[in-house]
This record gives structure tokens, C-alpha cells and sequence, in this order.
């Protein structure tokens, strides 16, 4: 194994036949820049060098043996998702281009969506012949062909109502609607796939055989699900990293101040509309009238529990429509921490971005408040379908008329 200049363990390319999977370490790309330097196709032979969905085996005969979801990180329109908190991984299927059946894909990644996820809700015996094991790459870098493993999943999760754990999304492109897939997936909590199981399960044997991982065999026979859980540390986002990284992004974020330039308190409702977007739960909303320092807020509940017996939780939003090059600061906070003594917690969401002092005194103080940037606006509502800047215009148009 080598070592980074980060000093992040790197297992090399020369090592990859012969390693076991190891959650979030880093797998080396070859030296010749070209297709024969993927490492997935050295790590889990068979399963060849190219897309999103690889398996050993195919799922129209129903002979997959093991599988596997590449995910770049960089397919805006189609936003990948794992939440380490939860365990839950959120990857979308094959049919990403209009004039196919949501099945008719080349690889046949929505097929195996499927009947894996069909079969997932079976007895024991048809998920171990019928549900494949599922391994998760990432792209590691913006260069090069290095991955990261992230760990061994399984169809659905714990929280999940089986609505929600495949779904069909209808999406546009050139003016022709199609469906694709969203596919939920949790990552079980093991740390390591052991070399001698991935080559167990290649070979055909059975996979609950061979230094099977306990988390795995426990899900398949019983249905159980042990999620990786990684409760989040303190982290400051600089200000790269609170606004969009990409061209289309930056336009759809543009689109939604332009939407609202000359009209600063119409953002309001926007804001609003997006928590809902990121929290679903939220109920009753209301915005309120404008204050004497210019802002606007909306007071709120956040419901839980079961629907014969539903609690409110109280919240309050506030919401600054700035430019990119303008900061939420201290003072912009600290009115909404002011009227948090009568609710439980509160939301800012701004088209810009928090500067860091804001970050540590919210953060280090304890102060409820879920900080919403232009890149958190943006994320809401790509995983909502509206992933152009036409698309979000058509959203602020129908939703947000302009007086």
C-alpha cells in the first residue's frame, strides 16, 4: 500500500487484484490513461470498465452475481446522493435520455432495479438468489481515474415505505418527457469486504458462504438493516463551497435573484418553499410582514410522530436574497437567534453564502439553526427535477408570480 501526499492510505494499482474493500479508502487508477487503467475492473473482475451500473452477470436472464454502482458526483442533472448520517445512498438508474422504455437500457441498470428491489421484499431464499450484492465507487478526483469505495448496500432502508425506496421521476430534455429511476439504496455498517468473499461470490458460490459479511447475511435472511451511521462533526464551508461549482448551477442560482430583483421580501415565500423542499415534514407555514430593519421572516411547524397523533415543532425562517458576493454576517444572524427564545429552531436560507465567523458562533454556541447557502438551493432543486434554468425560471414564474 502506498501513501498520498495527503498522507491518506492509497492501495496501488499493481495491488488492487488482491485487496480487500475498505469503506472510504482510496483505489489507484493506472498510469497509461486509458481504459485499462480503471480500477473497478481490477478489484471486482468481470464486471467490466465503463458506466455507472457493472455487473457480473446479466439481469435479463437473472444470472447477476454481483454488482456494482460507479457514481462520478458530476451528473447535475441526475444528483447522486450519500448521506452519511443516515446510511442512505440515492443513485438514479440508466435511462437518462429521451425515446426509451424505462427498462429498455443498454446495460440493463433499470432492470435490475427492478427485480432487485421487487425481490428484496421476498422470503430469504429470494433475496439471496435474486438480490446481488451491491458494491458503491466514487470518483476521487477531478483528474485521473482513482476511486473511492463506499461501501456494500442493499435495496431500501430501514425508514423507508416501499414507495419510496424505487420510485419512476418523469424528466424533460429538448421538450420529451421520459422516466428513469430513483433508487434507494442503505449502506450496511461494515467496514471491510473481505478479497476472499468477492471471489467466492465471482465464482458463483453462495453468498452467504465465505466469509460473508454478518451485516449482509443478517439483511438477506432476516431484512434487517445495520446502516452506517457517521453522525457529522462541526464543519465550516468556505465560500467556494457554499455557492454552485458548476456553470449551469451558478445560471439556475442567477435565475432565482433575477426572479427577485426589485422585490427582496417576494424571496421570502421562495425560501420557504425550498425548506420544504429539503425538509418535507414542514407544515403550516406563515410568512409574516416586513420589520422595521428591512427583513422578512416566516414562523412555522416542523411535524412528527405518528398521523393519529402528530406534535408540532416551531421554527422560524428568515431569508436574504444576496448577491454572491455578499456575505450573511454576524448581524444577519444574530436577529434571528434573538427570536429564537419562544420557538425550537430556526432556518436561514440565503442565495449567497455564511461567512465563516457566522459558521463557528452558530456552530460553536449551539444555536439550532439550519444554515441553507446558494449551493444547498441549488442541490433542493436538482434532486426536485428542476435541473435547467429554464426549468427553474418556469418554477418561479408558476409559483412566485411577480406583482
Amino acid at each position: 500500500m502506498t501513501v498520498s501526499a495527503a498522507a491518506e492510505p492509497r492501495v496501488a494499482f499493481s495491488d488492487l487484484s488482491s485487496s480487500d474493500l475498505v469503506v472510504d479508502a482510496l483505489y489507484a487508477g493506472g498510469p497509461n490513461r486509458n481504459a485499462g487503467d480503471d480500477p473497478i475492473a481490477k478489484l471486482v473482475p468481470g464486471v467490466g470498465n465503463q458506466g455507472g451500473f457493472r455487473h457480473c452477470g446479466w439481469p435479463a436472464k437473472g444470472t447477476v452475481r454481483l454488482s456494482v454502482l460507479y457514481t462520478t458526483g458530476g451528473e447535475i442533472d441526475w444528483p447522486d446522493h450519500l448521506d452519511q448520517e443516515t446510511g442512505t445512498f440515492t443513485y438514479y438508474g440508466d435511462n437518462r435520455t429521451p425515446g426509451k422504455e424505462l427498462h429498455d437500457t443498454p446495460r440493463q441498470g433499470n432492470l435490475l432495479l427492478r427485480d432487485a428491489f421487487s425481490a428484496s421484499h421476498g422470503t430469504a431464499e429470494e433475496r439471496a438468489q435474486q438480490v446481488p450484492p451491491v458494491l458503491l465507487f466514487e470518483k476521487a478526483a477531478a483528474t485521473g481515474r482513482d476511486v473511492r469505495f463506499r461501501g456494500l448496500l442493499v435495496p431500501g432502508g430501514p425508514t423507508m415505505a416501499p414507495d419510496d425506496e424505487l420510485a419512476a421521476v418523469w424528466r424533460t430534455s429538448g421538450g420529451r418527457r421520459f422516466q428513469n429511476y430513483r433508487a434507494r439504496f442503505t449502506v450496511l455498517d461494515h467496514a471491510r469486504v473481505p478479497r476472499l468473499w468477492l471471489r467466492h461470490v465471482l465464482s458463483g458460490g453462495n453468498p452467504l458462504d465465505g466469509d460473508c459479511p454478518p451485516a449482509w447475511k443478517k439483511w438477506v435472511e432476516t431484512r434487517t438493516y445495520t446502516p452506517l451511521l457517521a453522525p457529522a462533526t462541526s464543519i465550516i464551508r468556505s465560500k467556494a463551497q457554499q455557492l454552485p461549482d458548476d456553470v449551469q448551477g451558478a445560471a439556475m442560482l442567477g435565475a432565482v435573484r433575477e426572479h427577485f430583483q426589485g422585490n427582496p421580501y417576494g424571496f421570502e415565500s421562495c425560501a420557504v418553499a425550498v425548506w420544504r423542499l429539503i425538509a418535507p415534514a414542514t407544515g403550516r407555514c406563515d410568512v409574516t410582514r416586513p420589520s422595521r430593519d428591512g427583513g422578512r421572516d416566516a414562523v412555522g411547524e416542523y411535524i412528527l410522530g405518528p398521523l393519529a397523533d402528530r406534535i408540532a415543532i416551531d421554527f422560524a425562517l428568515e431569508a436574504k436574497c444576496y448577491s454572491e458576493t455578499t456575505a450573511v454576517g454576524v448581524r444577519d444572524v444574530s436577529r434571528l437567534i434573538s427570536r429564537l427564545r419562544h420557538r425550537n429552531f430556526g432556518v436561514f436560507v440565503t442565495t449567497s453564502y455564511f461567512h465563516k465567523q457566522v459558521q463557528e458562533e452558530v456552530r460553536e454556541d449551539g444555536h439550532p439553526i439550519a444554515l441553507v447557502c446558494g449551493r444547498d438551493i441549488i442541490d433542493a432543486l436538482r434532486q426536485h427535477g428542476y435541473s435547467t434554468v429554464d426549468g427553474v425560471r418556469n418554477w418561479l414564474r408558476q409559483a412566485f408570480p411577480k406583482p
